[in-house]
């Protein structure tokens, strides 16, 4: 029993701290041509622009709502297992989650149409994303079983966990309908390289007054396990070619899907903006690798019963086993290897923006007049030196939407550098304070962004982190 403590312990230890990522920072920061991967309905000035391979946008996020690192860790002189019950299996409820996000991409681009009031966008990027919920009932069956619980529900339903792993093409068109609105619409092709979901799950495990033993156990049991992947994957890290099958599955090889991004830009007045975005409107199908577990049935036991007088020619006999079969006779275990569909887990932002104080100094993007052949007249709008404003962020999860909530200060010195502090209340924490640097070299582009800074000082105990950064090529204005 020691041992699964251990690996139970572990297996939370691994995915501490780790949660989805908000990228308020990015969003609406227009300047950095990333920003039309959150919004593709930004307003943009980019002539064209290129990230560089690999380098163009990378993000992370680890973080927790209820335990930290230093939790566990801090040489306190405090057992693991102590510190384990007293601040995590005493504390975390099922709404206590894990999660985490990382995404790289390795190819990004866009470049204005013949009619300027028209800019395309494409690329490609790898996304891994997990969470999982705590479970609550299982961890107190694992570490005090259900011994001298009589009446105690267990909620087989606690557990809820989804993850994936999925490669992602994308091609997006980004139009200004006036000068007050801009709107954009992106399509997505995913190819899913491993998946799994475990989020419908129902039952309970009860201890009740037996007949013939002091305690009987009542199972319920409806539990789902769907993966897909898994096994190409582990059969080729067996030759020696797990590379080459997750690129081949990267690559089409794997589960297809297809998704929608939707975005727009308004102005309400000269100086006030508003802006909102809805990100993976979309599914995959999973039929390359699919494999599906499942228990369901409901059974009540009361342990293993001997009648010596008719049993005592077979006292032999392995009872454990006749009960483990008796079991699941009842409640049966299955796998089938049947396709699947899953949703992607859909994004929403929102924001209002107000710019005040001098204009950005003439040149580039800020002061050109062009004609956009059949379009007309293209004025651009005068960038200010400050803006304020609030943003708001939801996100689709197994167990509801999670929100959050970001004022923010944008701040332009001349052309070459921007500024953006963020500070954002969540389930997480309620003193985030992030920033975000945008620095413009003649044609090179540069961005680095970092949230929660005021835990930077003992990132071990802090909730959770994140981080932001890419490299551009960017050719400013737009051709007539």
């Amino acid at each position: 029993m020691r041992l699964c403590h251990c690996l139970f312990v572990a297996g939370v230890l691994l995915t501490l701290g780790l949660k989805a990522q908000n990228k308020q920072i990015l969003y609406d920061f227009n300047e950095i041509p990333q920003s039309l991967s959150i919004n593709p309905g930004v307003e943009t000035d980019f002539k064209w622009y290129a990230g560089v391979p690999l380098l163009s946008g990378i993000s992370g996020y680890a973080g927790s709502n209820g335990i930290s690192v230093n939790d566990m860790f801090a040489n306190d002189g405090v057992d693991i297992n102590l510190k384990f019950r007293e601040r995590a299996l005493d504390v975390l409820t099922p709404k206590d989650e894990f999660s985490s996000t990382l995404q790289i991409e390795y190819f990004n681009g866009g470049f204005r149409g013949e009619n300027t009031n028209i800019f395309y966008s494409f690329g490609g990027y790898l996304e891994l994303d997990n969470i999982i919920y705590w479970p609550q009932d299982y961890a107190y069956l694992l570490f005090d079983g259900n011994a001298d619980q009589l009446g105690r529900r267990y909620d087989l339903g606690d557990l809820k966990v989804r993850g994936s792993m999925v490669n992602v093409f994308h091609f997006g068109i980004n139009k200004r309908i006036d000068r007050n609105l801009t709107i954009g619409a992106r399509g997505k092709l995913y190819s899913a390289i491993a998946d799994y979901s475990s989020s419908t799950n129902n039952g309970h495990l009860t201890n009740i007054e037996g007949q013939n033993n002091r305690i009987a156990s009542n199972l319920n049991a409806d539990l789902l396990l769907r993966t897909s992947g898994f096994q190409d994957l582990d059969a080729a890290s067996d030759s020696e070619t797990l590379g080459n099958e997750i690129i081949s599955r990267a690559l089409f090889g794997g589960d297809l899907g297809l998704g929608l991004d939707l975005g727009f830009t308004y102005y309400l007045s000269e100086r006030t903006t508003v802006t909102g975005s809805l990100l993976d409107v979309g599914f995959i199908y999973h039929s390359s690798d699919p494999k599906s577990y499942s228990l369901n049935g409901n059974t009540t036991v009361e342990g293993i019963e001997i009648d010596i007088l008719d049993n005592f020619a077979s006292l032999d006999r392995d009872f454990w086993q006749d009960l483990v079969d008796e079991v699941e006779v009842a409640v049966p275990f299955k796998t089938d290897t049947k396709s699947y569909l899953s949703f992607r887990p859909t994004k929403l932002y929102a924001s209002i923006r107000n710019a005040f104080g001098e204009p950005v100094g003439n040149g580039g993007a800020q002061t050109c007049d062009c004609t956009a052949g059949s379009s007309g007249s293209r004025e651009l709008r005068t960038k200010y030196r400050n803006s304020v404003g609030g943003q708001l962020y939801m996100i689709n999860r197994p167990r509801g939407p999670q929100m959050a909530l970001t004022g923010f200060y944008t701040r332009r010195i001349g052309n070459v550098l921007a500024l953006k502090g963020t500070y954002t209340i969540d389930k997480y924490s309620s003193t985030n304070v992030g920033l975000g640097m945008n620095l413009q070299a003649g044609p090179i582009n540069f961005y680095v962004m970092a949230d929660n800074l005021l835990s930077y000082n003992n990132i071990a105990a802090s909730n959770y982190a994140s981080f932001q950064f890419g490299l551009n090529i960017i050719s400013w204005g737009r051709s007539k």
